[in-house]
């Protein structure tokens, strides 16, 4: 079957390799029909040093079961969210809503991303992927839900979800200041999400003009981040960068007892962190990976009430075969439609 493999710096290339097959009775094999860029794909294709190649790409999908076995809870043709991260459904950490951390596989692993956990699982951009425990793993797609706008429902709008939804729940009306620009799509989604779950106000700063305008278009008021500036003053803060003076900044302008979410990944191992301010005014610091397959019926439960309008994130839409130009793409979110698919 065809799969798009990352090489190189700026070089994929569309490889065959072998069909996957089933291999126990929860297994199901899922054709993609929407695949989403997640922002971190937009470095790897560029080269990130952390992700060497060659490896399958391609982890944001919504697809069609193809062959399912006979525990696999889903049957043939059904329309399927297929998380990012792999998952059993059975172990603690899974019951406890710890999916990113399943004891069955290794530590990060992933569809797309197989240095990330040492493991390959299989890319989205390819004719078909195996799901493991697809009985717990596979989630019906809500009929009414668009596929392309929401093909990101796999991982990056579950992130910003996470980084507002909860904190929102807690302190209904509450203020959110997203800082945005690495994790492009995130901070969007974040943004978007906040204002739809009530946000008194919702502040977006980022020095991209264009996504600026995506933000507004969501509800926003959108703001350049023009560092340095003073602190500001917000209950909930999103900081969807890597930056050490946007770290700093977002922690400043997080009121006494606020929260503070960290999206953007650091691959340095330290960073510093203003611990004896933090300290004293409460603040709560959330790092880490979103737990996708655990936040998935809550965001797709908002999402299908239409609620929420993934469109304006949306920068282009590519079919397969052009991919690998897609995938080097700078805009915000690039969706890929399988046009081997008739009607996909």
């Amino acid at each position: 079957m065809r799969q798009l493999t990352y090489v190189g710096p700026k070089k994929l290339e569309w490889w065959d390799v072998p069909a996957p097959v089933l291999q126990s009775d929860t297994d199901a094999l899922v054709q993609p029909l929407t695949v989403a860029r997640c922002d971190l794909d937009l470095y790897i294709a560029r080269g990130h040093p952390a992700f060497p190649g060659p490896f399958a790409m391609g982890h944001e999908m919504i697809g069609m079961v193809a062959d399912a076995a006979d525990k696999a809870g889903v049957r043939v043709g059904d329309t399927v969210v297929v998380p990012f991260q792999l998952s059993c459904g059975r172990c603690d950490e899974c019951r406890r809503g710890f999916t990113n951390s399943c004891r069955e596989y290794p530590l990060r692993a992933a569809f797309g991303l197989a240095p990330s956990g040492g493991r390959e699982f299989g890319g989205a951009l390819s004719e078909r992927v195996r799901v493991p425990y697809a009985d717990h793993m596979l989630i019906a797609c809500p009929p009414l839900l668009d596929k392309i706008n929401f093909a990101s429902v796999a991982d990056n709008i579950p992130d910003g979800w996470r980084a507002v939804a909860p904190h929102l729940k807690a302190r209904p009306g509450a203020r959110v200041l997203v800082i945005s620009a690495q994790a492009q799509s995130v901070g969007l989604y974040a943004a978007g999400l906040a204002v739809s779950l009530g946000a008194s106000e919702v502040l977006y700063l980022d020095d991209n003009e264009g996504r600026r305008q995506r933000a507004q278009k969501m509800g926003a008021r959108a703001e350049p981040l023009n560092l340095p500036r003073d602190p500001l003053k917000f209950e909930i803060t999103v900081h969807a960068m890597a930056e050490e003076s946007t770290l700093s900044f977002g922690l400043a302008s997080t009121v006494p007892n606020g929260v503070f979410t960290q999206i953007g990944m650091f691959f340095s191992d330290t960073v510093p962190m203003p611990l004896r301010s933090l300290y004293a005014r409460g603040i709560q610091f959330h790092t880490g990976r979103v737990h996708a397959r655990a936040e998935l019926p809550a965001v797709l439960s908002h999402c299908s009430q239409g609620r929420f309008d993934a469109s304006a994130v949306t920068s282009r839409v590519v079919n397969f075969s052009d991919a690998v130009d897609g995938m080097l793409d700078a805009s915000p979110k690039v969706v890929f439609v399988n046009d081997w698919v008739p009607g996909a």
